[in-house]
């Protein structure tokens, strides 16, 4: 007989009320959450109905940023040298990929069941890769944990894009990038600058790093636009589902003065020089004379904006503008257009000129031994003694000459937009004994390229300088353009100043040191030089050779000069005067500037009528 304490499934202990405890229990509970959900429905439909509502639209909503496009960089002509192209990468949630899932066909509008496998087989021509490599990023590998984050294809073009997009893969997106295109390579890299890639983390886009692309990025790059949108529990897009969007404004269109087809010129001959002497750098500047627009700037080393880490700091921006130099003879134009200027001297006035020449306890000596000689003021300019310079030179106070140089641009800043290097030129009381004399002849101060251009522009414009530009102009994205307003005319010498200055520079490439850069059927005027260069422990330890021409000379249209800064060899084959002319003649070619038509009338060199003296 059972133990009548015994208890089986069937002898629970009842409470006085009848019912086993556990079921009491469980009943109370039950009975607890039916009134807190109950008190919720309550709140949710009686007292808060709009704003529950609103949160859950909130936590649906999505905002994505809209990056504008980039203005392009265009020459003169409207050429394209920098401009940015749209490209996106397309993404998979793989933990979202499913085998079969409904799209609208693309050709009857219905809807259809689609199989993941025909998908991927529509997929595979659209971006050219295999079937097998899509499925591994759109479903992932075998036995691997599934990605959130896959990448289908990179950089594909918006009609690519769209065609992917329109394959109907629910958990695929796309991600909008803009990418910079420089469609000329290096041509013109040092003048166009590039931009900052790792700015894309932060912004979204790349901001400029260099060059113009840094100094106008303020109308290059836009503004940002806002797309806002509704996503499901699956983080997928609700395609029927209200967007907004605040639509990006795109950066203005920047035009310079540059001209492709002479920059690309300029870039090979000044390339072809550097090779020739080994040199440290040759560069080149064009300037059309009445305008003092630049139609080149060019570099022996330049930088492929695409790929700047592959190119030596120093010459990622031109040297042009950045590299200060002692110019040499060059200098000549200043000392010899002060003292016109002031009434001391007269072209043809005569002088007797030996290879020394002693002043105030200090020697002046020419590159080359010679013969005392009766000569023209002129004469000396065009053989270029640095004897005869100080000479006549000395007949002006320092403070005379220095203010001289100041008004014609020497020590100064040149703002064009790019990174420059105004030089060295200290004011007259801090001038060592010698330096009073040296600065007579283009040594003991320094300038750059851009500021021979614009010193020898203003002898070349009838005594009227302009401040070199380089933007011609704005456009806005509607194609409404705003012209950058023209620099104004100042003068700076006479204009008797200007015609002696240029007969003087015809008589150098007649009859002197500059024969090389004579173009047949044009009359050309410039001036030659080779000055020391200062080495970085004090001293000097290498040359710079440099010619500033410009053509016709009687009324000249365009200037060029040509440095080359430490090259290798004897000097007296240094001679960039072919360069020139390679570059000139380009230059006139691409303007149709037609032949002169008026003969050569420069100075006579030597006292008398005998012009054939040795060197």
């Amino acid at each position: 007989m059972a133990n009548p304490r015994t208890r089986g499934p069937g002898n629970l202990r009842k409470t006085p009320a009848g019912l086993p405890s556990r079921l009491r229990t469980g009943l109370a509970i039950a009975l607890v959450m039916l009134v807190l959900l109950g008190g919720r429905l309550f709140f949710v439909q009686g007292l808060d109905p709009e704003g529950i509502a609103q949160a859950a639209v909130d936590n649906r909503i999505r905002t994505q940023n809209i990056a504008p496009q980039r203005g392009d960089i265009l020459d003169s002509q409207n050429r394209v040298l920098a401009t940015s192209v749209e490209r996106f990468d397309l993404v998979v949630n793989q933990r979202l990929v499913k085998d079969e899932f409904p799209r609208k066909n693309r050709e009857t509008g219905d809807r259809e069941l689609v199989t993941l496998e025909a998908a991927i087989a529509e997929l595979g021509p659209i971006l050219g890769l295999d079937a097998a490599t899509l499925r591994d990023s759109i479903v992932g590998k075998e036995g691997a944990a599934k990605r959130g984050y896959s990448v289908v294809a990179k950089s594909v073009t918006p009609e690519v894009r769209n065609e992917a997009i329109e394959v109907g893969i629910p958990a695929m997106s796309s991600e909008q990038n803009i990418e910079r295109n420089y469609p000329n390579g290096s041509v013109a890299g040092t003048i166009l600058g590039f931009l900052n890639a790792a700015d894309k983390a932060t912004t979204g886009v790349e901001t400029g790093a260099e060059g113009l692309e840094l100094s106008q990025e303020e109308h290059l790059r836009g503004t940002f636009g806002k797309r806002t949108y509704e996503v499901g529990a699956d983080g997928v897009r609700i395609p029927m589902a209200t967007m907004q969007e605040v639509p990006a404004v795109d950066g203005q269109d920047v035009r310079l003065t540059i001209n492709n087809d002479i920059q690309w010129a300029a870039q090979e001959a000044v390339m072809a020089k550097q090779k020739q002497f080994k040199a440290e750098w040759v560069n080149a500047v064009v300037l059309e004379v009445k305008t003092g627009k630049i139609r080149a700037l060019a570099d022996s080393t330049s930088v492929d904006p695409s790929d700047p880490g592959a190119t030596d700091p120093r010459f990622r921006t031109s040297t042009t503008v950045t590299q200060a130099f002692e110019p040499g003879s060059t200098g000549k134009l200043a000392t010899f257009a002060a003292a016109l200027e002031e009434g001391v001297v007269d072209p043809e006035e005569h002088l007797r000129i030996s290879n020394s020449y002693e002043v105030q306890n200090e020697t002046i000596n020419d590159s080359l031994k010679h013969a005392t000689y009766p000569m023209t003021a002129a004469g000396i300019f065009a053989r270029s003694y640095n004897t005869g310079t100080v000479m006549i030179g000395e007949r002006l106070t320092n403070e005379q000459r220095y203010a001289w140089f100041k008004k014609l641009g020497i020590g100064s800043t040149i703002d064009i937009g790019l990174p420059f290097n105004k030089g060295i030129f200290i004011t007259p009381e801090h001038w060592e004994r010698r330096q009073q004399f040296t600065t007579m002849f283009g040594q003991s101060y320094t300038q750059t390229a851009l500021h021979t251009a614009k010193i020898f522009q203003s002898v070349g414009n009838h005594g009227l300088q302009i401040e070199p530009s380089l933007i011609e102009s704005y456009i806005d994205p509607d194609g409404t353009e705003h012209p950058v307003e023209a620099n104004a005319p100042r003068r700076v010498v006479s204009s008797k100043t200007s015609q002696q200055m240029r007969r003087m520079m015809e008589t150098v490439v007649e009859d002197g040191t500059g024969y090389g850069a004579a173009i047949e059927g044009y009359r050309v005027g410039g001036k030659t030089g080779t000055g020391q260069a200062a080495g970085p422990n004090g001293g000097y330890d290498g040359h710079t050779s440099s010619f500033a021409g410009m053509v016709p000379i009687d009324d000249p249209r365009y200037l060029v000069v040509v440095t080359m800064h430490r090259p290798q060899g004897n000097w007296r084959s240094w001679t960039v005067a072919d360069t020139f002319k390679r570059i000139m003649s380009q230059t006139l070619n691409t303007y149709n500037i037609p032949p002169t038509t008026s003969k050569p009338h420069g100075y006579k060199v030597f006292v008398g009528e005998r012009q054939e003296y040795g060197w």
